[in-house]
């Protein structure tokens, strides 16, 4: 269970980093190409990085699909809960389990068509070929213009995101049964950040009435 706590943002780092990566190199060759250097712009203009955009898209739709359960984990979607927090608490407990109920429901469906539109779409081509398995009748399926994927690979992050958000709805139900809590995002922290100030500072107090005050520990208030 250890694994799956960081799983997304393990993903989504390495996907936000390779696609910015990529995006940053294509930019530089496209850029220097265009500099009449002898033999550096030969060889720049042999490179083709006409795949970068493609590659890029995709790492996009991965991260997305894997960045919306790291939204069900961290409480961070949005929710319109105005009508509910006024209930009491024994409905509101109810009307939340449902909510997460029905959300597991859904990204399970999803997950589950998915998964099948993902295998007829060449997957079972593929996992037939790797057991050395019959493959008569079977379509390979189509790949992407430019890298010449499997789109297979490239749908399954739908599957793949759906089912862990699933699960993570129902992680998420399971955690509220037992403590009552639900994950909370405050937007205002800052990993790494944390700091205390005095309950009677006043960040707003100017001296002079042109420049904030400062405090022995360097915070702006009233002395």
């Amino acid at each position: 269970m250890k694994f799956l706590d960081h799983l997304e943002e393990w993903i989504v780092t390495f996907l936000m980093g390779g696609a910015t990566l990529i995006i940053f190199v294509a930019v530089v060759h496209r850029y220097a190409a265009g500099l009449a250097i002898p033999g550096v712009q030969d060889w720049l203009l042999s490179l083709s990085m006409s795949w970068a955009q493609e590659l890029t898209i995709i790492m996009f739709v991965w991260m997305c699909k894997f960045g919306a359960a790291y939204g069900v984990r961290t409480g961070i979607h949005v929710g319109v809960d105005v009508l509910i927090n006024r209930l009491d608490d024994k409905m509101r407990a109810k009307f939340i389990i449902f909510g997460l109920c029905a959300g597991a429901l859904f990204t399970g469906i999803v997950a589950a068509l998915a998964s099948g539109f993902v295998w007829d779409n060449g997957a079972h081509y593929a996992w037939f070929k790797l057991l050395g398995m019959s493959l008569d009748g079977l379509p390979e399926g189509p790949t992407t213009p430019d890298l010449e994927w499997p789109t297979w690979m490239v749908y399954s992050a739908v599957p793949l995101g759906s089912s862990l958000m699933c699960f993570r709805f129902l992680q998420v139900m399971v955690g509220f049964i037992k403590t009552g809590e639900l994950p909370h995002h405050d937007h205002g922290h800052v990993d790494g950040l944390e700091e205390v100030l005095p309950i009677d500072l006043n960040p707003y107090a100017m001296k002079d009435n042109l420049h904030p005050d400062e405090t022995a520990d360097g915070q702006g208030g009233a002395k």
